[in-house]
């Protein structure tokens, strides 16, 4: 099988040497135990997918973790939480020895829950995401046909690097995740109606999210929707991007604006049938736009990266598409799906001025060169962003 370094390895690895436990979280099949395996071959590998196994550490959690060897990987822990007062037991007796046990989960919610509660100082928690563009080894000009095919393929690895069919993965996703991960974590009674639910999010991927809209148009109740939305979030299929507003007062816009987290399934949700009608279609700016602000966000959880993405937008609807705010700096994204640049794309971030933080001001586009279009402003191609954070 074909591997590619991931962005997280350096981080995984620090995390071993400095802390009893590390815990890897993450969407189902971005990677967790492929990289594993790569990073850690002579570790033992229990992976509770496995029923037997699963039985066996319910039955007796205490048993099971004497006969687990310092150094294992325990896999989908989410459905074993007996075991971690257990962990936690075994931890305690040697607080000094680090990379005791590697644990994984890909329903965030029922995890992250039971590491904090049991294991808050020991356990160094990392989340893994599906590809980010530059860890698939593309930082060459590509035509824009080019991105979509990989667009409309995804960063999960299956379709994006082993060749497994889009549509075929994709349904089958949705129905894993229909079936394993919301019958076992909320009570959603109709799925029909959660996946109708998702679709319409889909509709309104790259703008404003009205969730009294969504629930009107689905039927359900503002609670439900909060509800689902939150299990959307949570398990890392949609992103909210929330508003910029500090000091802003009444003007700006707070209401937040909707990603999906793999462009590849928010693709199959808006039923295209291939890349090219894809580029056609109303919806590939919007896309284009979910790439680039996803990109980032992947760049934060695998660097552990110490900034924050906002976007902004007031009542005379000036908007700035992505607001990335560090320590002592903000940098201030448009981002532009054409080729034609100029001074009148970047105006809005020209004019956007902050006294407490340094201000850089960028276009991502499709233009395929660094190019300044003001004295402030400068135009980068979407594959090469390097400029505005580090990869």
């Amino acid at each position: 099988m074909r591997y590619l370094n991931r962005q997280i390895e350096e981080s995984l690895q620090r995390a071993v040497q400095q802390f009893p436990v590390v815990a890897l979280t993450g969407p189902r099949q971005a990677g967790k135990s492929t990289l594993l395996q790569h990073l850690f071959p002579g570790a033992d590998y229990f992976t509770f997918d496995d029923p037997v196994l699963r039985r066996q550490a319910k039955d007796d959690p205490g048993l099971f973790m004497q006969n687990v060897p310092a150094g294992a990987v325990l896999d989908e822990m989410q459905y074993v939480p007996e075991l971690l007062p257990y962990v936690k037991i075994r931890v305690d007796r040697n607080r000094n020895k680090k990379g005791q046990l590697i644990l994984t989960g890909s329903q965030i919610f029922h995890l992250m829950a039971g590491l904090t509660e049991t294991l808050a100082g020991r356990v160094a928690l990392l989340e893994l995401m599906p590809f980010a563009y530059h860890e698939l080894k593309r930082n060459e000009p590509t035509p824009l046909h080019e991105l979509f095919e990989l667009l409309f393929r995804g960063f999960y690895p299956d379709p994006c690097i082993h060749g497994v069919e889009a549509r075929l993965f994709y349904s089958s996703y949705v129905q894993t995740y229909l079936e394993r991960d919301i019958r076992q974590i909320a009570a959603v009674q109709d799925l029909h109606l959660f996946q109708r639910f998702v679709e319409l999010l889909a509709a309104r991927a790259g703008g404003s999210l009205n969730l009294s809209e969504v629930s009107r148009d689905c039927g359900i109740s503002h609670t439900t929707a909060q509800k689902w939305l939150s299990l959307l979030q949570t398990s890392r299929i949609v992103y909210l991007l929330r508003p910029f507003f500090k000091n802003f007062g009444k003007r700006v816009i707070k209401s937040p604006k909707l990603y999906f987290i793999d462009t590849g399934l928010l693709a199959y949700l808006l039923k295209y049938p291939d890349p090219a009608t894809l580029l056609a279609g109303p919806m590939a700016g919007n896309l284009f736009e979910n790439f680039v602000i996803i990109d980032f966000l992947k760049n934060k959880f695998h660097r552990a990266g110490v900034f924050d993405l906002y976007f902004y937008r007031d009542s005379n609807k000036n908007e700035i598409d992505l607001i990335i705010e560090e320590a002592t700096r903000l940098h201030l994204v448009e981002i532009k799906m054409r080729m034609n640049v100029s001074s009148a794309d970047t105006a809005i971030v020209d004019g956007f001025m902050w006294r407490e933080k340094k201000v850089s001001r960028w276009l991502v586009s499709c233009f395929e060169r660094e190019l300044m279009l003001s004295p402030t402003a400068k135009s980068l191609p979407w594959w090469n962003r390097r400029s505005i954070l580090p990869v």
